[in-house]
């Protein structure tokens, strides 16, 4: 068997590692307390299961999607950017229901990048943005977010014959792993610096809707010009707590929308329609689920900042996202900071490398662990300070 030159450099999904990890500590019997993985630990609201389990009797939901979405599913995603963002989107040109933001995000490399071009990716990042351009056939071109640019891409530190060969330009606000936040002022730099060097620009958005102290995060979409060069990916995964149901979608600029329905309408058959029932019921509903969910994130990310500052860690109070990003203590790195955490307290956090080079001299912990294991994991860490 021989393999392609693509898995051999592949490196194996962050969190299965992590995975791996806590399963060899569960095997010798040891309690682990993982604040690795940002999945909601909160139930899905009631109402929305209501209508997937109301839809799934329906036998004419038992049959093949199509790739593209129901119209009703459509024109609920553009009703909810209206409401939201107050942002005007054709349901049928500019809107695609996805099966997770993941799988778009991992396809739309594919739509613009031949061998030999580059993806703008900002690191740290979530790593499908560079792993996309890679399984295309491009290379990643990495931005620095450092604390001193406010975790913010510098553009005008990308060198010209850089932008020149760029096919996609990567943003997600609120970020992970850092929780930084871009305002609209910034996204109408990026708006201009794409149409100058006529690049896609693909922001990442799941964190919109979890937000804290009041603060309301923007969308790409506001900003005029936007869907001339734009897409924007978001997810009900972090808004609805629905990360195993895989629904997302993608909106903005119609030509490039059609470009990922026509790679997805041959790799894949759409989101099932019971769950389409399901994420318009979300969409439509009562929203006031995401600010009961942003209260319980809220108190939690006061706790974790609390506890980390007190055994010493450099930790900025995040605005949004499931995320805290700390920094660590002089003398590790940040994988062997996250090793010994770990062995010696049977907490798990994320290494910042694990999202690029610029992510070392930090660790991401997340805010989806219930109240009982916050706690305990929060006093393990000060536990093992004080010792």
């Amino acid at each position: 068997m021989r393999l392609s030159k693509r898995i051999d450099g592949l490196p194996p999904y962050l969190f299965v590692r992590i995975s791996e990890k806590i399963a060899e500590k569960k095997a010798r019997g040891e309690k682990v307390i993982s604040f690795a993985i940002g999945d909601p630990d909160i139930p899905t609201p009631q109402r929305i299961v209501q209508r997937l389990c109301q839809a799934a009797m329906d036998p004419a939901n038992h049959r093949y999607p199509e790739t593209y979405g129901l119209p009703e599913l459509r024109q609920a995603i553009a009703a909810w950017y209206k409401r939201r963002f107050q942002v005007t989107l054709d349901p049928d040109t500019e809107v695609l229901p996805l099966i997770g933001s993941k799988e778009g995000i991992g396809h739309v490399a594919l739509c613009f990048i031949d061998p030999g071009d580059i993806a703008l990716v900002p690191d740290p990042a979530y790593p499908v943005y560079s792993v996309s351009a890679m399984f295309a056939g491009g290379e990643p071109y990495f931005m620095p977010l450092t604390r001193d640019n406010g975790f913010l891409p510098d553009l005008g530190q990308i060198p010209a014959e850089v932008a020149c060969r760029a096919k996609l330009l990567w943003l997600n606000y609120p970020n992970n792993p850092t929780a930084a936040t871009a305002d609209v002022d910034f996204f109408r730099q990026v708006v201009e610096f794409a149409r100058k060097y006529d690049l896609v620009l693909c922001h990442d958005a799941p964190y919109t809707e979890v937000a804290f102290d009041g603060y309301r995060p923007v969308s790409l979409m506001q900003v005029p010009g936007a869907k001339e060069v734009g897409l924007e990916f978001h997810s009900l995964s972090k808004s609805f707590n629905m990360s195993g149901w895989r629904v997302g979608m993608v909106v903005g600029n119609a030509p490039a929308r059609n470009a990922l329905m026509r790679i997805k309408s041959n790799l894949d058959s759409g989101i099932p329609q019971a769950i389409q029932y399901a994420a318009i019921e979300a969409l439509q509903g009562d929203q006031g689920c995401i600010e009961e969910h942003n209260r319980t994130y809220q108190r939690r990310r006061d706790q974790m900042v609390k506890a980390l500052r007190e055994i010493g860690l450099e930790v900025n109070l995040p605005k949004a996202s499931l995320y805290v990003w700390a920094g660590i203590p002089e003398g590790y790195t940040s994988e062997s900071f996250a090793a010994r955490l770990l062995e010696e307290t049977g907490v798990v956090v994320t290494p910042g490398t694990g999202y690029g080079k610029h992510g070392e001299g930090y660790i991401r912990l997340s805010l989806t662990v219930p109240d009982d294991e916050m706690a305990e994991g929060l006093e393990r860490l000060a536990s093992w300070s004080r010792s």
